[in-house]
């Protein structure tokens, strides 16, 4: 596979790459894309309301471990794809077997997300191209019915329950919620389809999808990390972050390339301008209009809006209206439970406790960003370095490596934390002078 990639290189060189190479990291577009990405990566997890109601709803003293688990698992799936189907797809071009044969991946291909399946059928046939799909449909449904929850939650507690019924009943609270999701997914396959008819692809969205959002990455941070930041300072500095995003990107493609069309409002350097200015607007302004009228925020606001109940010190079960003691309390399982409940209440009592935890992330964010967009990539980009067989093959085994390791998180660890409650449960079943008599 080096070899075809050096091939590659000789006959269809990358601009802005050094010496027109595939494998190296000295690459001008990249470093611009690397920003982009930084900045709608930013912007897709601080406004991404799927991401706030896990945060919120995980237990305190385990979700800074499952967010930094979840982080290193995420990342093995842009490093894995680029390095097997990304790089393939440019190794076995030339090969009969590859789609587009004579003919190499066109720029409208790629960015329409077609390397990987055309990859992944030259390399296994029609099992390969099944496989990707089966990969493609599990990740886009599990995403899909995240955002489907997440924005059912926002319209019906945050703007039904809110200001159109603030008195409305359970039986009503579940129906608008299960109506709002329909709206949304009907509105999400709408947009979809507009974004097929237009010629709008995925590449266009991804680098666009910054300049849209970036404005209200610092003011949604600061929602929970500054009680400096006030009401006024958060609208205004996402909306004129919005505003600062659209003109740079605009006026940049009309100066750079004197229309603006799809092509061009898609090209790197106008969605670059757009991102950072949507991005740094949004704190510029946030940071200012909240300083210039101080006003800050009680936490204790916060922490009283959703304060744990008492827990009982028995626990019952109901069975055909009555209720009757479990008895299960000496099981190791309850007692976790009981004793991660009581830690819970003791951190809600005293916040201070969950100091460990913010320091934790913090050093564990600075730490993996700094190694991940400075110390590996950097040094590598201003060396013009290329890789040599042997570092290709070391780069691809601890793509490998991640790969697996990520798979183990995902579902190996899931099994090991949960194997006592399993046996316990299985204990449970095989014993009927256990079970609850009806």
């Amino acid at each position: 596979m080096y070899q075809l990639l050096k091939e590659a290189g000789i006959k269809r060189p990358v601009a802005g790459n050094q010496d027109g190479s595939y494998v190296t990291l000295k690459s001008n577009f990249a470093l611009i894309f690397g920003v982009i990405q930084l900045c709608s990566g930013s912007g897709t997890v601080f406004l991404d309301q799927a991401y706030w109601q896990r945060a919120i709803a995980s237990r305190r003293t385990t979700a800074v471990r499952a967010y930094i688990l979840g982080g290193l698992a995420w990342f093995a799936i842009p490093f894995g794809f680029s390095t097997t189907l990304g790089l393939s797809a440019v190794a076995l071009a030339d090969h009969p077997g590859f789609p587009t044969y004579p003919n190499p991946l066109s720029a409208s291909q790629i960015t329409a997300g077609l390397a990987s399946p055309f990859a992944a059928s030259a390399l296994l046939g029609k099992g390969g191209a099944v496989a990707l799909l089966i990969v493609l449909f599990m990740a886009v449904t599990s995403c899909a019915s995240a955002e489907l929850i997440a924005v059912s939650s926002v319209l019906t507690f945050d703007i039904y329950k809110t200001y159109v019924k603030p008195n409305a009943s359970p039986n009503q609270l579940i129906f608008i919620s299960h109506a709002m999701i329909c709206v949304f997914g009907l509105t999400m396959s709408a947009f979809a389809c507009i974004w097929q008819a237009i010629g709008i692809d995925l590449g266009w969205l991804f680098l666009v999808m910054g300049l849209l959002i970036g404005g209200a990455v610092f003011p949604a941070a600061f929602a929970i990390t500054w009680r400096g930041q006030t009401r006024a300072g958060a609208i205004s500095g996402a909306v004129t972050g919005l505003a600062a995003g659209l003109v740079a990107w605009l006026v940049t493609a009309k100066q750079y390339y004197g229309t603006l069309t799809i092509a061009t409002t898609g090209n790197e350097y106008p969605t670059l301008a757009g991102n950072l200015a949507a991005i740094m607007t949004g704190l510029i302004v946030t940071y200012v209009v909240s300083i210039a009228k101080p006003a800050p925020f009680d936490w204790e606001v916060t922490r009283n809006m959703n304060a744990i109940a008492s827990i009982s010190s028995t626990t019952t079960t109901i069975v055909n209206g009555d209720d009757i003691s479990s008895g299960k309390h000496d099981l190791p399982t309850v007692q976790d439970e009981e004793k991660q409940a009581r830690e819970d209440r003791l951190l809600e009592e005293e916040p201070s406790k969950l100091r460990s935890a913010f320091k934790l992330a913090v050093i564990a964010s600075f730490l993996l960003t700094f190694i991940m967009d400075f110390l590996i990539p950097i040094p590598m980009f201003l060396s013009h370095y290329i890789f040599s067989q042997g570092f290709f093959t070391a780069w691809v085994i601890i793509s490998f490596v991640w790969v697996f390791c990520s798979a183990a998180i995902s579902t190996v660890l899931p099994l090991v934390e949960s194997a006592t409650f399993f046996k316990e449960f299985f204990m449970e079943v095989r014993s009927p002078k256990k079970r609850v008599e009806r």
